[in-house]
């Protein structure tokens, strides 16, 4: 027993001192100071714009916002003079570890060790785009927790990761296993379902044991996987009030796969922080996220994902019809929401979708669910970050938050295009290659 301690305390040991060295890039690259010249700046989505301006950068954070272009002594100039500067962008629903049309079966044969490295790929994609906070909700074994880490730790670049790793989910639901053999499902298992309040609160407290962030569940059915059983609600009241209860004591929050209207208002009514999808919300759903001031989320892009690929044999029959389903109400529960004055925040279901293309998703909220450019960048930004719990670190330019920045041609507010054309980003104070 003596040599077994001995032993565990040696490798402890040695993992301590490589989280040390790998971790000593990110802390050399943070102490630069920058000084980032904007034409435009937008400090606050919410705020006028400024003119010309200086957001000074030490250490990893702003230090000062200065009027003009101004570059103090030692400070790398950033020439972004021609450029609109404001906070990096938030996407509240991403799956960085997966890539969209991957075959189903592709489950029984991919390990976790593969999607982190698909991760690694797809963090880099999400950064370039301007997106230096994400949500990752949902993927396999520890690869979302090891993607972050890394991130985290300056080993890898990438976005900020708030991640739930695998969903909760009813036995045979979304986020289950489903599709194969019986004895292939069950090797499979994820180990996520759930029945019962006490078994669902077992399964949160689990979550938060492996080092979730927040906890992802799939109220009701979903579109990719290959459960047939609709897209209505699947969890019982009493288990979504389980689940949302025990997280709220854990201090996590609750992030709800949702496309039926009756399993959004329950989801709603039992506590989730943000209902995702919400694809056939009608009024008594959206008036229950409403009453609940819960967050909606509206992936707009996961349907033009979905959209591009039907007809293809991409999808089994069963994907199919659940995909043709959804596409009939596009945008309507964001209308709706908006109209009744919603809390929403930006989300895509990046992996849906190829990675790298989340700002396209702005144009959508403007086109399809009649929200102003203003409003959009307000949910890319503080919107998302309260969301997120993340408000404290970044959503707005201000002394003392993380350096999160992106630069990009043209005005967002005229064209909200402009946020898909990026030319430079910066994640915590440090430069993001963009080649």
């Amino acid at each position: 027993m003596l040599k077994t301690i001995v032993a565990a305390a040696a490798l402890m040991a040695a993992a301590t001192a490589s989280a040390q060295t790998t971790a000593s890039p990110q802390t050399t690259a943070s102490a630069q100071t920058y000084a980032v010249q904007a034409g435009r700046l937008i400090v606050d989505a919410s705020k006028p714009v400024l003119g010309p301006s200086t957001v000074i950068v030490a250490n990893g954070r702003i230090s000062a916002i200065e009027s003009g272009f101004v570059g103090p002594a030692g400070a790398i100039v950033i020439d972004q003079r021609n450029r609109t500067v404001m906070p990096g962008l938030i996407d509240a629903h991403v799956h960085l570890t997966s890539d969209p049309g991957t075959p189903f079966w592709r489950e029984a044969i991919d390990s976790s060790e593969h999607a982190a490295l698909v991760g690694v790929k797809n963090a880099l994609l999400t950064a370039r785009a301007g997106f230096t906070t994400v949500r990752d909700l949902g993927a396999p074994g520890l690869s979302s927790f090891a993607l972050r880490d890394a991130i985290r730790q300056g080993t890898i670049p990438g976005p900020r990761i708030v991640a739930s790793g695998g969903a909760l989910s009813i036995i045979g639901g979304h986020g289950d296993v489903s599709g194969f053999r019986p004895e292939v499902n069950a090797a499979l298992d994820p180990g996520g379902t759930c029945t019962g309040a006490d078994g669902c609160a077992q399964r949160v407290r689990e979550a938060a044991k492996r080092g979730a962030d927040l906890i992802k569940i799939t109220s009701t059915g979903g579109v990719l996987s290959q459960q047939g059983r609709g897209l209505e609600g699947h969890f019982d009241p009493v288990e979504l009030r389980a689940i949302t209860s025990t997280a709220h004591r854990l201090g996590l929050k609750v992030a709800a796969h949702a496309h039926g209207a009756r399993g959004i208002e329950d989801a709603a009514r039992a506590g989730v922080d943000s209902i995702d999808h919400g694809t056939f919300a009608d009024a008594a759903a959206v008036q229950a996220m409403k009453a609940n001031r819960t967050w909606f989320v509206p992936t707009l892009m996961a349907f033009t994902g979905v959209r591009e690929r039907l007809g293809k044999n991409i999808f089994t029959p069963v994907v199919e019809a659940k995909a043709r389903e959804t596409l009939t109400v596009w945008g309507r529960a964001l209308t709706a929401a908006h109209r009744a004055g919603v809390k929403i925040a930006f989300g895509t279901d990046s992996g849906v979708f190829e990675h790298g293309r989340n700002a396209e998703e702005a144009e959508l909220m403007v086109r399809l669910g009649g929200m102003t450019p203003r409003e959009v960048l307000i949910s890319a930004t503080t919107g998302a970050a309260d969301l997120l719990g993340v408000a404290g670190e970044v959503g707005t330019l201000e002394p003392g938050k993380a350096a999160d920045l992106i630069a990009f041609d043209g005005d967002p507010l005229d064209d909200i295009t402009a946020v898909s054309r990026v030319r430079y980003v910066m994640t915590s104070g440090k430069p993001v290659p963009m080649q």
